[in-house]
């Protein structure tokens, strides 16, 4: 349940706690709000400004004071504690269904990834929904919340990355491409697939070939398949030597 008014939110960010996200009404002004901002700001949790009637829908008829927060299964984490393990990273080009996000988070954790990557607007972040969605992948795998997806693709790749994006315009199949490490797995967002400049900045355009008359599929579904054939390339990889 989402944290309301201006005295439990700030107690929430003087300790720590992790926050997805903080909305504040449009409009609402004051000293006191202006401190929570600040806050915000220096712990780098996203702030939503939205009407009155979506923050008293957003508190469940709770005096607001102009402020709801939502708490954040866990704390995210930065791009450079996780790419130094030279790990396979899931990068998320705006993932927006919770149940989707956690699913990917889970089945990015049983492949063995190193880290999920997301961005800060209009995606999922770790809302409770997607930790259950998760089934407790949360507690083992890292998850970095980036402004820029393409900064962080920059950051990998300054760290010898190799970036494979899945996209139904690519010209490599997911089985025939030869994955070299340390690799960077990019998804797209349900049904629009990879931004145009994201997936400018992948090293490979990797397709699942489809059988039957749907184009695509489930975004968490499209992760699974990759991911599992990324595993068992590494585990054919590692008996080879």
């Amino acid at each position: 349940s989402p944290l309301v008014g201006i005295h439990p939110i700030r107690e929430a960010l003087r300790a720590g706690r992790p926050l997805d996200r903080v909305l504040v009404a449009k409009g609402a002004g004051g000293a006191r709000l202006q401190e929570l901002l600040v806050l915000c700001r220096e712990r780098g949790i996203p702030v939503r400004f939205e009407t009155r009637d979506r923050l008293d829908r957003a508190a469940n008829g709770a005096n607001h004071q102009g402020v709801v927060a939502f708490g954040a299964a866990e704390k995210y984490l930065l791009i450079e504690d996780t790419a130094a393990s030279g790990g396979l990273h899931v990068v998320l080009d705006g993932v927006e269904d919770p149940h989707n996000l956690g699913a990917i988070i889970r089945t990015a954790h049983a492949a063995g990834a190193a880290a999920v990557v997301i961005p800060e607007r209009r995606a999922a972040g770790l809302t409770e929904t997607v930790g259950r969605a998760a089934a407790g992948a949360l507690a083992y795998l890292p998850v970095v919340r980036v402004v820029n997806i393409n900064r962080a693709l920059e950051q990998l790749k300054e760290r010898d990355y190799w970036i494979y994006g899945l996209d139904e315009r690519g010209k490599d199949t997911y089985d025939q491409v030869e994955f070299t490490k340390p690799s960077a797995i990019v998804l797209g967002a349900e049904g629009s697939g990879l931004h145009e400049h994201v997936a400018k900045r992948c090293d490979f355009l990797v397709r699942i070939p489809m059988a039957g008359q749907v184009a695509s599929l489930n975004v968490s579904v499209a992760a699974g398949v990759m991911l599992f054939e990324w595993k068992r390339r590494s585990s054919n990889q590692t008996t080879a030597r």
